[in-house]
């Protein structure tokens, strides 16, 4: 993409005041033995009551890509699962379906059937049911920031046939492994795909890049209820635009330098705070402001393997979120 087309591309967005889409990442249900990927069950159906009492509703899907250029009049939920293990069919699929909550599922091809992980049959009738969505996970899930652009082509490309001869069709909706992911593979999964994941925390406006999309990741480490119903009440930190667009980086441009454009219609741009993780330890950076420009310049290089900022705005009294990861390697 051209610069000239980026710029045009940010012309053409406005400040929408979306509500958004708050999504969550789950991953195993009630395998204790993993807490940083596990929910126990008690807790996932605390979440989910929570949910419900705070008055938001679950949404399909289905209904987020077709609808996701449209401003949210109140904020949605969306339930997301990577990787198809086993332990979500026996799980947390049974509760799922008793209250009627839908979902996308994100299956890698490669290990389906393996001990651990879902069979055909069991993707197959998540798929058939009105609450699942199966989403492309890629083929071995293996680290495919490291890959060549042909050894990853080839990944997701052996994914999709396994999908088309499967399913009968290819998934529209990616997510990347470990949420990582290169400029090169964000431009293919954009030619290939409607929408992609990664595993950033953040709340979903259509301003955000369909391609490079925030969700929550909720576990045993960070699924406790406090902090739960403070994530769940998040809204949109909405932006036009922000820089580096490539997020894997290495010795020599490590740190990078943030630069956030703010519309002007988002007020109190100045009370932003924004923590990172640079040097191995959180802590809050040195932010400056140029009208509706935020840049952050790093005290110190990010560590192996990712680079973590997170961005809070108390917004007269509503609190606004956003995240950014990089995926560092030497």
């Amino acid at each position: 993409m051209s610069f000239n087309s980026i710029a045009s591309e940010n012309d053409s967005k406005f400040f929408s005041n979306d509500k958004g889409v708050l999504s969550l990442m789950y991953h195993r249900f009630n395998e204790n033995k993993y807490p940083s990927t596990n929910i126990r069950m008690n807790v996932f159906d605390e979440q989910m009551q929570i949910i419900k009492n705070l008055g938001y509703k679950f949404y399909d899907p289905k209904l987020f890509e077709e609808e996701f250029s449209i401003s949210k009049k109140e904020k949605k939920i969306l339930i997301s699962i990577d990787d198809g293990f086993n332990s979500f069919y026996e799980e947390a699929w049974p509760y799922l379906r008793k209250n009627d909550i839908p979902f996308i599922l994100f299956v890698s091809t490669e290990p389906v059937g393996k001990n651990g992980y879902m069979t055909w049959e069991q993707i197959i009738e998540i798929e058939k049911s009105p609450l699942g969505t199966i989403g492309h996970h890629s083929h071995t899930h293996e680290y495919l920031i490291d890959f060549s652009y042909d050894d990853f082509k080839n990944d997701i490309e052996t994914a999709s046939k396994i999908f088309k001869e499967k399913l009968g069709y290819v998934p529209s909706i990616f997510s990347y492994p470990f949420g990582e992911y290169s400029k090169f593979m964000k431009d293919y999964i954009s030619e290939n795909f409607n929408i992609a994941f990664g595993q950033h925390s953040g709340v979903i406006d259509l301003n955000k890049d369909k391609y490079e999309l925030p969700r929550f990741p909720i576990n045993e480490k960070y699924g406790d209820l406090k902090r739960f119903k403070s994530v769940i009440n998040y809204n949109p930190l909405e932006y036009r635009s922000i820089k580096p667009e490539e997020k894997k980086i290495n010795n020599n441009s490590n740190p990078p330098e943030l630069v956030v454009e703010f519309f002007d219609e988002q007020t109190n741009i100045n009370n932003i705070t924004c923590y990172s993780n640079d040097g191995g330890n959180w802590k809050r950076t040195n932010s400056t402001f140029k009208n509706n420009l935020m840049i952050i310049k790093f005290e110190d290089k990010f560590l192996p393997r990712r680079g973590r900022i997170n961005c809070s705005l108390n917004d007269k009294g509503k609190w606004r979120w956003f995240g950014t990861q990089f995926t560092v390697r030497n």
